[in-house]
């Protein structure tokens, strides 16, 4: 048997609802096939087998939150008969073989009931593949609390405390003070009770022998100094902000309490499930008392309510904000004159239908775009978080503002400078199928290096875009017009013309700079055959 480890789906995402399982417990399932649907706060996501073989057990149920590196489902592939000899060794629960370090200190104990979970190190902020482990707090053979802190590590920004998911006995510590602790590796083992645990005595709630292959960050990236939505918290608590694992945050909003409002017995003011239940106990015994006065005020609560935002649109307020918050922004706008891109795109028209593609305009701003970022490489680039380095990347990631059915995403097609005119509409129209279904990829949300807004799809004439952070720059493109201008004669004439509005990070990025830019990247749009000497 072999469990499914939840891999990183999406930069940030630490756990996802269970949208919908697509197989059954006992269902056969082959390489590669769609076993369950899940939604992030960014899309919706499906999970594939990653082998053949027999669905054994599924370990949530549709509306359950899955953490990201825990087990999400047990299969038992197809031509695997090691699993049945396991199974056949249920005597005494067996800590993981398989471990990156074996340097660690470990004393078995007698744990019958119970599970053995390895605990895996996660994501503690953005940019970071290994820590220091500076203190256990916790000696192996030790009970440990829910939510109680088990080691203290340090990372290249912060020191950090680790708490335990669960209740439990440590078993086993991986790495030892001084050394290095790998993000996405085994970090300690709990013994762990577990209710209706089923299953073969010892069996492991995160198997080692499914290693997640988690590619780690391009050499470079910038760490930020917040922590991922959803993660650890830092050690301090944050003002306005109670602390609580988001199991707990979520059972609280189903029964419509504030965390505010409950009273913590968590270490640092931490609100835990049980002080949820007992707020919950108390509002019932309250409810008699306090139907009259809601009652008086029903009518007036009616002509208001409140709507909890949706996954994707917490996720887009929370990079909204801090990008305004980080970036100086600054506008510069012009207008483009598209007759010759009208006519260019109308001799293509048929040629592109033959491919089964629909031709826009959007692969020609992007593929000029990327001719631009070869001239310009400060445009395709990331400031440090300290804002003392800055960081060049060689791939043309440019993503494209979609308005899909979850929410605003931005995809980004990659590597554009390698593609041709064809290949970028062909991805475009695949990417927009995808959101118009909220089943984006991960991978294309990930890894964006400069973006481009289209309200005048939508009539929109300019716009001030908000910069993609950790992007440099974005660009909104406006609505064709017909309107009157002059030409060479002074006569005039009526032409195509489209606004377009640049915002850039003014931190590294002047002014100049970037009405060059602008209108290098003018020039091969209104005279699009100069491309041509560009392309490769």
């Amino acid at each position: 048997m072999t469990d499914f480890i939840l891999p990183d789906i999406g930069e940030g995402v630490v756990e996802c609802e269970l949208l919908e399982w697509l197989v059954s417990e006992g269902d056969t399932v082959e390489e590669d096939q769609p076993v369950a649907e899940v939604m992030t706060d960014k899309a919706t996501v499906q999970i594939p087998a990653i082998h053949s073989g027999v669905i054994t057990r599924l370990y949530y149920k549709p509306g359950d939150i899955a953490k990201v590196h825990a087990p999400l489902f047990e299969l038992k592939p197809a031509n695997d008969d090691s699993g049945a000899s396991q199974q056949q060794k249920p005597d005494a629960p067996q800590v993981p073989e398989k471990a990156p370090e074996k340097v660690s200190e470990m004393q078995p104990a007698d744990n019958a009931g119970s599970a053995v979970e390895t605990f895996i190190l996660p994501d503690i902020g953005e940019g970071i593949v290994e820590c220091e482990i500076v203190k256990w707090h916790i000696d192996a053979g030790e009970f440990v609390a829910e939510d109680e802190v088990v080691v203290e590590v340090m990372t290249d920004k912060a020191v950090v405390e680790i708490p335990a998911k669960h209740a439990g006995t440590l078993m086993k510590r991986y790495h030892e003070v001084g050394q290095i602790a790998k993000v996405h590796e085994p970090l300690f083992d709990l013994s762990v009770e577990q209710e209706g645990a089923g299953g073969s005595s010892g069996a492991t709630t995160a198997s080692n022998e499914t290693t997640v292959q988690a590619s780690p960050p391009a050499p470079g990236k910038t760490v930020p100094t917040g922590f991922q939505e959803g993660g650890f918290e830092p050690p301090k608590v944050i003002e306005g902000k109670v602390p609580a694992s988001p199991a707990v945050r979520r059972l609280a909003k189903e029964n419509n309490l504030a965390l505010q409002d409950i009273t913590p017995t968590g270490k640092k003011g931490r609100v835990l499930k049980q002080d949820v239940l007992n707020a919950l106990k108390q509002g019932q015994q309250n409810s008699a008392q306090t139907t009259s006065q809601a009652e008086s005020t029903a009518t007036a609560e009616q002509a208001s309510r409140t709507v909890p935002l949706t996954p994707v649109q917490k996720a887009m307020a929370k990079q909204m904000v801090r990008s305004v918050s980080t970036i100086p922004h600054f506008t510069v706008s012009d207008e483009l004159v598209m007759d010759p891109l009208i006519a260019l795109k109308g001799s293509l028209k048929a040629q592109f239908a033959d491919a089964d593609i629909k031709l826009t305009f959007m692969p020609f701003f992007i593929k000029a775009l990327s001719l631009c970022l070869t001239e310009f490489p400060q445009f395709n680039a990331r400031l440090s978080e300290d804002g003392n380095a800055m960081t060049y990347f060689d791939d043309h990631n440019i993503g494209f503002a979609v308005d899909s059915s979850a929410g605003l995403l931005v995809p980004n097609i990659k590597q554009v400078q390698n593609l041709s005119v064809l290949e970028i509409a062909e991805a475009m129209q695949r990417i927009v199928t995808d959101a118009k279904q909220g089943k984006v990829s991960s991978s294309d949300l990930k890894g964006g290096t400069i973006s481009i807004s289209n309200v005048g799809v939508l009539g929109g004439t300019t716009a001030t875009p908000i910069i993609n952070y950790p992007e440099l720059a974005i660009v909104a493109l406006g609505k064709i017009q017909q309107l009157p201008r002059f030409d060479d004669q002074q006569q005039v004439i009526s032409q195509s013309v489209m606004q377009v509005s640049w915002s850039a990070d003014h931190r590294v990025i002047d002014g100049a700079t970037m009405v060059r830019f602008n209108n290098v990247w003018l020039d091969y749009l209104s005279n699009p055959l100069k491309m041509l000497s560009k392309l490769r």
